[in-house]
């Protein structure tokens, strides 16, 4: 079944994206929540007067992407964790603290767009943390995890 795309749908486009998609996935979920419009002559003629819109809220997407990519690249996140001898935590780094510590800071960034290396972090030292952006943009996080003073 085609469907013309609402708003952005994770995993399978962008507002105003003409998508190919199961019958049972549009009517169950894309057309009762009001993601996306049937194909037909008339929504796509609503869909080429909304064109310009649709593109300039795509454009401003891009440019607050590439703001946030460039200040989270300047930015290292510390954790203090408590560790053994050998280093490895009591505990670990997860995609969840990362966005707490990022919300300190500021940035708001949904847990899922966050790529830990292996899922977590369970040892000190230095990590290269991914954060998805708008479309194709990553961001480089970098994030320092030491262990904390004993008491």
């Amino acid at each position: 079944m085609k469907v013309i795309l609402n708003q952005d749908v994770a995993g399978l486009g962008e507002e105003g994206d003409i998508k190919e998609v199961a019958g049972g996935y549009a009517r169950n979920y894309l057309l009762p929540k009001n993601f996306a419009l049937p194909y037909t002559k008339q929504n796509l003629t609503r869909l080429e007067t909304r064109r310009a819109a649709i593109e300039s809220r795509k454009e401003e997407k891009r440019r607050e992407a590439m703001s946030i990519k460039e200040r989270l690249e300047g930015e290292e996140l510390v954790f203090a964790m408590p560790a053994g001898d050998s280093g490895k935590l009591f505990g670990s780094v997860n995609n969840a603290m990362v966005v707490q510590e990022l919300e300190k800071r500021g940035y708001s960034i949904e847990k899922k767009r966050i790529e830990v290396p292996e899922h977590n972090i369970r040892m000190i030292g230095n990590y290269t943390v991914k954060v998805r952006l708008y479309g194709n943009e990553e961001a480089q996080l970098n994030v320092l995890v030491e262990a904390a003073e004993e008491k």
